[in-house]
Protein backbone atom coordinates (compact mmCIF):
# COMPACT_ATOMS: atom_id res chain seq x y z
CA UNK A 1 0.00 0.00 0.00
CA UNK A 2 1.55 3.37 -0.99
CA UNK A 3 2.61 5.70 1.80
CA UNK A 4 0.08 8.54 2.22
CA UNK A 5 0.97 12.19 1.73
CA UNK A 6 0.61 14.08 5.03
CA UNK A 7 -0.64 17.68 4.89
CA UNK A 8 -1.03 20.05 7.84
CA UNK A 9 -4.52 21.40 8.41
CA UNK A 10 -5.84 24.21 10.57
CA UNK A 11 -9.41 25.26 11.24
CA UNK A 12 -9.83 28.93 12.06
CA UNK A 13 -12.88 30.94 13.09
CA UNK A 14 -12.55 34.18 11.09
CA UNK A 15 -14.07 37.63 11.64
CA UNK A 16 -14.48 36.95 15.34
CA UNK A 17 -12.45 36.96 18.53
CA UNK A 18 -14.44 34.02 19.98
CA UNK A 19 -14.36 30.34 19.07
CA UNK A 20 -17.59 28.91 17.69
CA UNK A 21 -18.52 32.28 16.17
CA UNK A 22 -17.56 34.00 12.92
CA UNK A 23 -16.91 31.88 9.83
CA UNK A 24 -14.88 28.66 10.11
CA UNK A 25 -12.34 28.04 7.34
CA UNK A 26 -9.89 25.21 6.80
CA UNK A 27 -6.32 26.11 5.86
CA UNK A 28 -3.88 23.68 4.24
CA UNK A 29 -0.27 24.91 3.71
CA UNK A 30 1.35 23.06 0.79
CA UNK A 31 4.94 22.80 -0.42
CA UNK A 32 3.69 22.51 -4.01
CA UNK A 33 0.32 22.37 -5.70
CA UNK A 34 -1.63 19.13 -5.67
CA UNK A 35 -3.83 18.22 -8.66
CA UNK A 36 -7.06 20.23 -8.73
CA UNK A 37 -9.20 17.14 -8.15
CA UNK A 38 -7.25 16.44 -4.94
CA UNK A 39 -7.78 20.01 -3.73
CA UNK A 40 -11.50 19.76 -4.45
CA UNK A 41 -11.73 16.37 -2.70
CA UNK A 42 -10.08 17.80 0.43
CA UNK A 43 -12.46 20.76 0.44
CA UNK A 44 -15.44 18.43 0.02
CA UNK A 45 -14.20 16.27 2.90
CA UNK A 46 -13.74 19.33 5.12
CA UNK A 47 -17.29 20.42 4.22
CA UNK A 48 -16.78 24.03 5.30
CA UNK A 49 -17.81 27.01 3.22
CA UNK A 50 -14.17 27.36 2.09
CA UNK A 51 -10.83 25.61 2.37
CA UNK A 52 -7.77 27.75 1.62
CA UNK A 53 -4.61 26.27 0.09
CA UNK A 54 -1.34 28.14 -0.36
CA UNK A 55 2.18 27.49 -1.61
CA UNK A 56 5.29 29.68 -1.33
CA UNK A 57 6.12 32.04 -4.18
CA UNK A 58 4.29 33.46 -7.15
CA UNK A 59 4.02 37.22 -7.55
CA UNK A 60 3.58 37.61 -3.78
CA UNK A 61 4.90 35.79 -0.74
CA UNK A 62 2.43 32.94 -1.40
CA UNK A 63 -0.01 31.75 -4.05
CA UNK A 64 -3.50 31.31 -2.57
CA UNK A 65 -6.57 29.41 -3.78
CA UNK A 66 -9.99 28.74 -2.24
CA UNK A 67 -12.47 25.87 -2.70
CA UNK A 68 -16.03 25.38 -1.47
CA UNK A 69 -17.24 21.77 -1.09
CA UNK A 70 -18.20 21.77 -4.78
CA UNK A 71 -16.15 24.38 -6.67
CA UNK A 72 -13.18 26.75 -6.74
CA UNK A 73 -13.96 30.46 -6.15
CA UNK A 74 -12.11 33.56 -7.33
CA UNK A 75 -12.19 35.49 -4.05
CA UNK A 76 -12.80 34.59 -0.41
CA UNK A 77 -12.29 36.96 2.49
CA UNK A 78 -12.66 34.82 5.60
CA UNK A 79 -10.41 32.03 4.33
CA UNK A 80 -7.77 34.63 3.33
CA UNK A 81 -7.96 36.00 6.86
CA UNK A 82 -7.65 32.45 8.21
CA UNK A 83 -4.62 31.69 6.01
CA UNK A 84 -2.87 34.87 7.16
CA UNK A 85 -3.70 34.07 10.80
CA UNK A 86 -2.05 30.64 10.41
CA UNK A 87 1.08 32.16 8.86
CA UNK A 88 1.42 34.84 11.53
CA UNK A 89 0.42 32.64 14.49
CA UNK A 90 1.58 29.11 13.69
CA UNK A 91 3.98 29.13 10.73
CA UNK A 92 6.57 31.72 11.74
CA UNK A 93 5.87 34.55 9.28
CA UNK A 94 7.71 37.55 10.74
CA UNK A 95 6.82 40.42 8.40
CA UNK A 96 4.09 42.97 9.09
CA UNK A 97 2.17 42.19 5.88
CA UNK A 98 1.65 39.08 3.75
CA UNK A 99 1.07 39.38 0.00
CA UNK A 100 -0.96 36.59 -1.61
CA UNK A 101 -1.22 36.19 -5.37
CA UNK A 102 -4.64 34.88 -6.38
CA UNK A 103 -7.20 34.67 -9.19
CA UNK A 104 -8.29 38.15 -8.02
CA UNK A 105 -4.80 39.63 -8.20
CA UNK A 106 -2.54 40.58 -5.30
CA UNK A 107 -4.16 40.58 -1.86
CA UNK A 108 -2.36 42.02 1.15
CA UNK A 109 -3.07 41.12 4.78
CA UNK A 110 -1.54 43.31 7.49
CA UNK A 111 -1.43 42.43 11.17
CA UNK A 112 -2.81 45.23 13.35
CA UNK A 113 -2.71 44.23 17.02
CA UNK A 114 -5.29 41.48 17.52
CA UNK A 115 -6.88 42.12 14.11
CA UNK A 116 -5.92 41.63 10.47
CA UNK A 117 -6.58 44.12 7.67
CA UNK A 118 -7.38 42.68 4.23
CA UNK A 119 -6.68 44.84 1.16
CA UNK A 120 -9.07 43.63 -1.57
CA UNK A 121 -10.21 44.96 -4.97
CA UNK A 122 -13.50 46.86 -4.86
CA UNK A 123 -16.46 45.30 -6.67
CA UNK A 124 -18.17 47.18 -9.51
CA UNK A 125 -21.91 47.39 -8.88
CA UNK A 126 -24.66 48.57 -11.20
CA UNK A 127 -28.46 48.86 -10.81
CA UNK A 128 -30.18 45.67 -11.96
CA UNK A 129 -33.64 44.30 -12.54
CA UNK A 130 -34.41 41.60 -10.00
CA UNK A 131 -35.50 38.31 -11.58
CA UNK A 132 -39.00 37.38 -10.44
CA UNK A 133 -37.68 34.14 -8.98
CA UNK A 134 -35.27 36.12 -6.76
CA UNK A 135 -38.10 38.07 -5.12
CA UNK A 136 -40.14 34.89 -4.79
CA UNK A 137 -37.23 32.99 -3.23
CA UNK A 138 -36.55 35.74 -0.68
CA UNK A 139 -40.24 36.37 0.01
CA UNK A 140 -39.84 40.13 0.02
CA UNK A 141 -39.87 43.21 -2.21
CA UNK A 142 -36.40 44.86 -2.20
CA UNK A 143 -35.91 48.62 -2.04
CA UNK A 144 -33.07 48.30 -4.55
CA UNK A 145 -31.31 45.56 -6.49
CA UNK A 146 -27.81 45.88 -7.89
CA UNK A 147 -25.41 43.48 -9.59
CA UNK A 148 -21.70 43.08 -8.92
CA UNK A 149 -19.24 40.92 -10.81
CA UNK A 150 -20.83 37.70 -9.54
CA UNK A 151 -23.48 38.49 -6.92
CA UNK A 152 -26.83 40.25 -6.63
CA UNK A 153 -26.94 42.95 -3.95
CA UNK A 154 -30.47 43.18 -2.52
CA UNK A 155 -31.15 46.24 -0.35
CA UNK A 156 -33.92 45.96 2.25
CA UNK A 157 -35.44 48.62 4.51
CA UNK A 158 -34.27 47.51 7.94
CA UNK A 159 -32.07 45.19 9.97
CA UNK A 160 -35.19 43.31 11.05
CA UNK A 161 -36.09 42.64 7.39
CA UNK A 162 -32.68 41.04 6.81
CA UNK A 163 -32.81 39.04 10.06
CA UNK A 164 -36.27 37.66 9.25
CA UNK A 165 -35.42 36.32 5.78
CA UNK A 166 -36.18 32.64 5.31
CA UNK A 167 -35.11 31.96 1.71
CA UNK A 168 -36.36 29.14 -0.47
CA UNK A 169 -32.94 27.78 -1.48
CA UNK A 170 -34.45 25.55 -4.18
CA UNK A 171 -35.68 28.69 -5.92
CA UNK A 172 -32.49 30.65 -5.17
CA UNK A 173 -30.54 28.03 -7.12
CA UNK A 174 -32.47 29.13 -10.21
CA UNK A 175 -31.03 32.65 -9.99
CA UNK A 176 -28.12 32.95 -12.42
CA UNK A 177 -25.35 34.29 -10.21
CA UNK A 178 -22.79 33.11 -7.67
CA UNK A 179 -24.81 34.40 -4.72
CA UNK A 180 -27.27 36.83 -3.20
CA UNK A 181 -26.25 39.46 -0.63
CA UNK A 182 -29.12 40.91 1.43
CA UNK A 183 -28.26 44.15 3.23
CA UNK A 184 -29.88 46.99 5.16
CA UNK A 185 -28.99 49.83 7.53
CA UNK A 186 -27.91 48.52 10.92
CA UNK A 187 -29.31 49.47 14.31
CA UNK A 188 -25.89 49.45 16.04
CA UNK A 189 -23.61 49.28 12.99
CA UNK A 190 -23.61 51.17 9.69
CA UNK A 191 -24.99 48.18 7.81
CA UNK A 192 -25.89 44.52 8.23
CA UNK A 193 -26.13 41.60 5.84
CA UNK A 194 -26.82 37.96 5.19
CA UNK A 195 -25.23 36.07 2.28
CA UNK A 196 -26.63 33.09 0.36
CA UNK A 197 -24.59 30.94 -2.08
CA UNK A 198 -26.57 27.77 -2.87
CA UNK A 199 -25.04 27.58 -6.37
CA UNK A 200 -21.59 27.30 -4.73
CA UNK A 201 -22.74 24.63 -2.27
CA UNK A 202 -23.20 27.02 0.68
CA UNK A 203 -26.83 27.91 1.46
CA UNK A 204 -25.90 30.64 3.96
CA UNK A 205 -22.34 31.77 4.59
CA UNK A 206 -21.73 32.81 8.22
CA UNK A 207 -19.45 35.81 7.52
CA UNK A 208 -18.44 36.77 3.99
CA UNK A 209 -15.42 39.01 3.46
CA UNK A 210 -15.75 39.13 -0.32
CA UNK A 211 -19.38 40.35 -0.05
CA UNK A 212 -18.10 43.43 1.76
CA UNK A 213 -16.18 44.44 -1.37
CA UNK A 214 -19.66 44.74 -2.91
CA UNK A 215 -21.48 46.32 0.02
CA UNK A 216 -18.83 48.82 1.13
CA UNK A 217 -18.93 51.03 -2.00
CA UNK A 218 -22.75 51.05 -1.85
CA UNK A 219 -22.95 52.06 1.81
CA UNK A 220 -19.99 54.45 1.61
CA UNK A 221 -21.83 56.41 -1.07
CA UNK A 222 -25.25 56.19 0.57
CA UNK A 223 -23.99 57.19 4.03
CA UNK A 224 -21.26 59.58 2.79
CA UNK A 225 -18.71 57.73 4.94
CA UNK A 226 -15.38 56.16 3.99
CA UNK A 227 -15.04 54.05 7.14
CA UNK A 228 -17.93 51.82 8.15
CA UNK A 229 -18.86 49.15 10.67
CA UNK A 230 -20.69 46.02 9.60
CA UNK A 231 -22.31 42.97 11.12
CA UNK A 232 -23.38 39.77 9.39
CA UNK A 233 -26.59 38.39 10.88
CA UNK A 234 -25.98 34.66 10.51
CA UNK A 235 -26.46 32.34 13.51
CA UNK A 236 -22.70 32.47 14.21
CA UNK A 237 -22.47 36.20 13.49
CA UNK A 238 -19.45 38.32 12.65
CA UNK A 239 -18.12 41.86 13.02
CA UNK A 240 -16.13 43.77 10.40
CA UNK A 241 -14.68 47.22 9.83
CA UNK A 242 -14.59 48.37 6.19
CA UNK A 243 -12.74 51.31 4.63
CA UNK A 244 -13.07 52.59 1.07
CA UNK A 245 -9.66 53.20 -0.50
CA UNK A 246 -10.50 54.22 -4.07
CA UNK A 247 -10.37 51.05 -6.15
CA UNK A 248 -9.60 48.95 -3.06
CA UNK A 249 -11.50 48.04 0.09
CA UNK A 250 -9.82 47.44 3.45
CA UNK A 251 -11.69 44.87 5.57
CA UNK A 252 -10.61 44.26 9.15
CA UNK A 253 -11.42 41.43 11.54
CA UNK A 254 -10.03 39.04 14.11
CA UNK A 255 -9.46 35.28 13.96
CA UNK A 256 -8.96 32.44 16.43
CA UNK A 257 -7.63 28.91 15.91
CA UNK A 258 -10.02 26.07 16.63
CA UNK A 259 -8.07 23.05 15.41
CA UNK A 260 -4.73 21.97 14.03
CA UNK A 261 -3.77 18.53 12.82
CA UNK A 262 -2.79 16.43 9.82
CA UNK A 263 -4.66 14.91 6.91
CA UNK A 264 -3.60 11.85 4.94
CA UNK A 265 -4.21 11.55 1.22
Amino acid sequence: MPKPTIIPIYQVDAFTGERFKGNPAAVCPLKKWLPDDALQAIAAENNLSETAFFVPGGEGDYELRWFTPITEVDLCGHATLAAAHCLFTHLGFTGKSIVFSSHSGLLTVTQEGEAYMLDFPVDNIEPAVAPRVLKEALGTEPEEVLMGREDFLVVLASEADVAQLSPDFRLLKQVRCRGIIATAPGSTTDFVSRCFYPNAGVDEDPVTGSAHTTMTPYWAERLSKQELTARQLSKRGGELRCIMLGERVAISGQAVTYLKGEIFI
